[in-house]
C-alpha cells in the first residue's frame, strides 16, 4: 500500500479520512435541512405563506413600484460605480506621485473618507448641503468607495515586480508611460477581485437611500411591507427582495470572472510562443558525427 502523497499546504487525506469527511458532510447536510425545515415550519405556523400576505404582488401597481425601485437602485449603483472608479484612480495616482505635497493631500483625503461611515456622509450631504436624495446617495457612496478603491489600485500597482518598472525606465519610458503600459495592465489581475468585492459593497449600500426617501428597491419594499391593508407582509417582501439583491451581486461576480477570462485570452496578455532551438551548424573543421 502506497503512502498518500503530500502537497506544500497539507497532507492528502487517506481512505479512512475521506470516509470520515463524507460522514461529516452528510451530517452537516442533515443538520442544515433540519434547520431549514424548522424555519419553514415557523413561517407556516405564523401565517407568512397565507394568500393575504402574498396578494399584493399580483397587482400591477405593486409590480411597477418594485420595478421602479429596482431601476432606481441600478441607476444609483451605476453612477456611484463609475464615479468611484474614477475617483479611486485619481486618488491612487496622487498616492503614487513623486511630489510630496500631492501625496500628502491624497493620503489625507483617502484616510478621512475611508474612516467616515457611509451613512454619515449621505446624511451630511442630504441635510447640511440640502441636496436631492439621488445626488446625496451617489456622493456618499462615491467618496467612501472611491477612497477604498484608491488603496486597491495603489496596492495592485505596487504588487508588480520591481524589475518590470526598472526595465521600462531603462527603455527610456516616462513615468506615465510606465504606469499605463506596464504596471496597470499587470496589476489589474491582482486588483480585480478586490474591485468587484468593493462594487458589491456599493451595490448593497444603495439600500441606505431609503433613509433619505430615495425611491430605490428597499424603499419600495418598505412601502409594501408597512401596508396595513395586506396584514403587514414584511416576511414575503424580504423573501422577494433578498433573492434579487443576491442575484445582482452574483451577476456582478460572474461579469468579473468573464472579464478575467477574456483578459487571459487577449493577444496583449498572452504569452508569446518561442520556437524550440535548432541544432547549431557545425564549426569548420569539426569532424564529429
Amino acid at each position: 500500500m502506497t503512502a498518500p502523497s503530500t502537497t506544500a499546504l497539507y497532507d492528502v487525506p487517506g481512505p479512512r479520512t475521506r470516509r470520515r469527511h463524507r460522514v461529516y458532510a452528510l451530517a452537516a447536510v442533515v443538520v442544515l435541512l433540519a434547520l431549514l425545515g424548522w424555519v419553514v415550519h415557523l413561517l407556516i405556523d405564523t401565517g407568512q405563506f397565507a394568500y393575504r400576505k402574498w396578494m399584493p404582488f399580483e397587482y400591477k401597481g405593486i409590480q411597477e413600484l418594485l420595478l421602479n425601485g429596482l431601476a432606481g437602485t441600478l441607476k444609483a449603483f451605476g453612477m456611484a460605480a463609475v464615479l468611484s472608479l474614477a475617483l479611486g484612480g485619481l486618488l491612487a495616482a496622487g498616492r503614487l506621485s513623486d511630489h510630496r505635497p500631492v501625496r500628502w493631500v491624497a493620503t489625507l483625503v483617502v484616510e478621512f473618507f475611508r474612516a467616515m461611515p457611509v451613512l454619515v456622509m449621505i446624511f451630511f450631504v442630504f441635510v447640511a448641503l440640502k441636496v436631492q436624495p439621488l445626488p446625496a446617495l451617489v456622493t456618499g457612496l462615491t467618496l467612501y468607495n472611491g477612497s477604498v478603491l484608491a488603496e486597491v489600485f495603489r496596492a495592485g500597482v505596487n504588487s508588480v515586480d520591481r524589475g518590470q518598472r526598472e526595465a521600462a525606465y531603462s527603455l527610456g519610458l516616462r513615468k506615465t508611460q510606465v504606469m499605463m503600459s506596464v504596471l496597470v495592465p499587470q496589476g489589474v489581475r491582482a486588483m480585480l477581485p478586490a474591485i468587484i468585492s468593493q462594487l458589491v459593497v456599493a451595490l448593497k449600500d444603495t439600500s441606505l437611500g431609503f433613509l433619505i426617501t430615495y425611491e430605490e428597491f428597499l424603499h419600495a419594499g418598505k412601502l409594501i411591507a408597512s401596508n396595513l391593508d395586506y396584514d403587514l407582509p414584511f416576511i414575503p417582501v424580504v423573501m422577494v427582495i433578498s433573492p434579487i439583491y443576491i442575484g445582482m451581486c452574483m451577476l456582478l461576480s460572474w461579469f468579473a470572472t468573464w472579464v478575467a477570462k477574456r483578459e487571459r485570452r487577449s493577444v496583449k496578455t498572452r504569452q508569446a510562443e518561442v520556437a524550440a532551438p535548432e541544432p547549431a551548424a557545425p564549426m569548420p573543421g569539426d569532424t564529429r558525427d
